[in-house]
């Protein structure tokens, strides 16, 4: 009989992110325009009773709010405490344990902990595998997909006839089909999402966060929508209470959002990132392209974790990747207001003039061929 702790629990760490306070905090795809005014102001007039009782025990108002604003009904919207929750829940909901969950690697670090923490099985498929052939990813009977698009950390947007392939080849397993899970985490600064799709689609369920374009990440509200039948199977796994009161009403003033903040605050990034890439590409490097509020930049082998703590050192973090599948050593920059990247830009410069070698990348063509960019 299994005793505490778990043995399978044994490998695993606590999420330790490097948070140090720094000048320039480029680390974690957060909005770096700041919070939503209209849910600043909720914080303003919100009195004691939003403290004091329970929340609506599955945010309802929220569940509303994204009905209104993005056309799908209600009944098909789950919500969590951020959409890492939902993805847990998720994990939790699409088997006992023992299942195979199969994503394209790289892909957002949470996801080998949320398999391991459930109890499942570990099937990471490296990208240039899954792109050739998307059923590579239904190999061994997986009880769950996992598929972020853009992905993180590389920006790239898997293209939709692939997605849609995939898709087909889950619905065609019938009763048998994993549940497919589409993170789109970023999907604001891409311009595609399959939301109004998903309460269509079998054994699917996209997700989506008011963390990185509505700019409330410290409030921790995700959402998703998905068929009935899935979304009411992964609230069950998720239970009550996930998203505070104070939190739900910051929520529906942001999704409402009078003003248009979010699209001002959308525009302003896709401009920053277009200059950031430019930039960056006149130095000679070779950022990945990309479809989120980030760039993914690569380094020589070896070298990522000394060229963050060398950015640090000039009051910019950037998040450092090393040996990463595929793509090898590289830092991954959250895109800001431009007076935010040309410090950074300032911050690249010095670091590339006492280490040089260290972006010398040898055939970066191959990295970006890896994740289907060239």
């Amino acid at each position: 009989m299994s005793r505490f702790p778990r043995d399978d629990y044994r490998t695993l760490g606590r999420y330790v992110p490097d948070r140090r306070p720094v000048e320039v905090d480029l680390t974690d795809n957060t909005n770096l325009w700041g919070t939503h005014p209209a849910a600043l102001r909720v914080i303003r007039e919100a009195g004691e009773e939003t403290l004091s009782r329970y929340p609506d025990p599955y945010a309802g108002p929220v569940k509303q709010a994204l009905s209104r604003r993005f056309g799908v009904p209600v009944e098909n919207v789950c919500t969590g405490c951020g959409s890492d929750d939902i993805l847990d829940a998720a994990f939790r909901a699409a088997s006992s344990g023992s299942g195979r969950v199969r994503y394209p690697a790289p892909t957002f670090t949470m996801i080998p902990p949320f398999t391991s923490m459930n109890g499942h099985l570990d099937g990471a498929v490296p990208w240039s595998r899954a792109l050739a052939d998307p059923e590579a990813l239904l190999d061994g009977d997986p009880v769950l997909i996992y598929v972020c698009r853009p992905n993180n950390p590389t920006g790239h947007l898997v293209p939709r006839p692939w997605l849609e392939g995939l898709i087909g080849a889950v619905a065609k397993r019938g009763d048998e089909a994993p549940l497919l899970l589409v993170d789109e985490a970023y999907a604001e600064f891409s311009g595609d999402s399959l939301v109004l799709d998903a309460p269509r689609l079998r054994r699917v369920l996209v997700l989506r966060t008011l963390s990185k374009a509505f700019g409330l990440a410290g409030m921790r509200v995700g959402w998703a929508v998905g068929p009935t039948e899935v979304v009411d199977e992964v609230e069950k796994a998720r239970g009550p209470y996930k998203v505070g009161r104070l939190a739900q009403s910051m929520a529906v003033a942001a999704i409402d959002d009078p003003e248009g903040w979010v699209r001002g605050v959308v525009a302003d990034c896709l401009e920053s990132r277009s200059r950031l890439l430019s930039a960056l590409e006149e130095r000679g490097l070779v950022p990945f392209p990309t479809a989120a509020n980030f760039v993914f930049l690569p380094l020589e082998e070896g070298t990522a974790s000394a060229t963050a703590l060398a950015l640090r050192e000039q009051g910019v973090a950037v998040r450092p990747f090393g040996g990463t599948t595929e793509i090898g050593d590289g830092v991954r920059v959250t895109v800001g207001p431009w007076p935010i990247m040309e410090r950074f830009l300032n911050a690249l410069d010095r670091v590339r003039e006492a280490a040089p070698n260290a972006w010398a990348v040898p055939d970066p063509a191959l990295r970006l061929k890896a994740v289907g960019i060239a």
